[in-house]
């Protein structure tokens, strides 16, 4: 085992944690990742994070790139509520407005439709009030099978850590501009 901090997330009453990894985008082991908190209910994931000057595109702003990392990430971590793993098939994002390299961000994703093994997922970046769009995106998943599913589980050291009552931050509802 390691000492450094384990990603700990909620899904429906119960809580996992993950052990760390090299994962970019929500990894804590990666020195140069985002190291995205995540927070899930049911079909939906979301992190609150700031992008720092490391990821800087043009004078300011964050790079195109990471902006569609951070959708990435939590379109994919959208199917984790529901107990799914999955690569991504495919992503569309539309920038809406620069983000502001140290401004604080709330990244959205939610499962629109899952069958057999495909599964289609959409989200939005946007300022902490939900009132500023910086970007949305669409993606579509190719769901794990069981046998991968608990492969990554124990690569992942996945544990159910027991039920809570405290709801976290509450189940983010898609701002009405996305």
């Amino acid at each position: 085992m390691t000492s450094e901090p384990r990603l700990v997330f909620q899904a429906g009453r119960s809580r996992f944690e993950i052990e760390p990894h090299n994962c970019f985008a929500c990894g804590t082991l990666n020195e140069h990742g985002l190291h995205m908190p995540l927070h899930l209910a049911g079909d939906r994931a979301w992190s609150e994070l700031t992008i720092d000057p490391r990821f800087e595109g043009w004078d300011g702003i964050a790079h195109g790139g990471i902006v569609g990392t951070v959708l990435d990430e939590i379109m994919g971590w959208s199917l984790a509520g529901t107990d799914d793993w999955g690569v991504t098939a495919r992503m569309s994002v539309q920038f809406r407005k620069p983000i502001p390299i140290g401004s604080p961000i709330r990244a959205v994703g939610w499962v629109t439709r899952a069958r057999r093994r495909l599964v289609d997922t959409a989200g939005y970046i946007a300022d902490p009030t939900g009132t500023i769009v910086y970007a949305t995106g669409t993606g579509r998943y190719l769901a794990a099978d069981e046998a991968r599913k608990q492969e990554l589980r124990e690569r992942y050291g996945v544990k159910d850590i027991g039920a809570t009552d405290v709801a976290g931050p509450g189940r983010p509802e898609p701002v009405a501009s996305r």
